[in-house]
């Protein structure tokens, strides 16, 4: 059976985020790009380590997602770590701006999908920093849960 080349049972994780980071909200919001980015996306090729998301001119935006150059793309490929613009209601995008304001909240990306009718979707969370202790805390619980998973074998 060969693979599908594009696939709609795309999910690139942040993988970090869960151990930097203590999420309060979580929301998910469409992605505004070019053909050749949906394409590169669709064969699982973009990264979110190092993206944040930021509210401007009442718009919000995702800056250091990185999608890699779709290889059959011609001269109007596109820029690899372009800045993209993230699709939200007027509405939430005031609530996560003011929530946004607190001191030490920041908005980070934590899953890129593809929905059910092919669009690219985003969920990202407004999310707060966590201590060393805390990162000690996580780990500590991964431990603990591979371990039981290894006993319950």
């Amino acid at each position: 059976m060969s693979k599908k080349r594009f696939s709609n049972d795309v999910n690139i994780r942040n993988k970090k985020a869960r151990y930097e980071y203590e999420f309060i909200d979580t929301y998910v919001a469409g992605l505004v790009l070019k053909g050749t980015e949906i394409k590169s996306i669709k064969e699982g090729k973009a990264s979110l380590q190092e993206a944040y998301c930021y509210v401007g001119k009442g718009e919000m935006f995702i800056k250091g997602m990185h999608v890699s150059v779709y290889e059959q793309g011609t001269v109007y490929n596109h820029d690899p770590l372009r800045e993209k613009k993230l699709l939200l209601n007027k509405s939430e995008i005031e609530k996560i701006e003011t929530k946004s304001q607190e001191k030490g909240l920041t908005l980070i990306p934590l899953r890129l999908f593809v929905n059910a009718r092919g669009y690219a979707k985003i969920e990202i969370a407004l999310a707060k920093g966590k201590k060393i202790h805390d990162k000690r805390g996580s780990i500590k619980e991964k431990d603990v849960k591979r371990e039981l998973e290894r006993n319950n074998y």
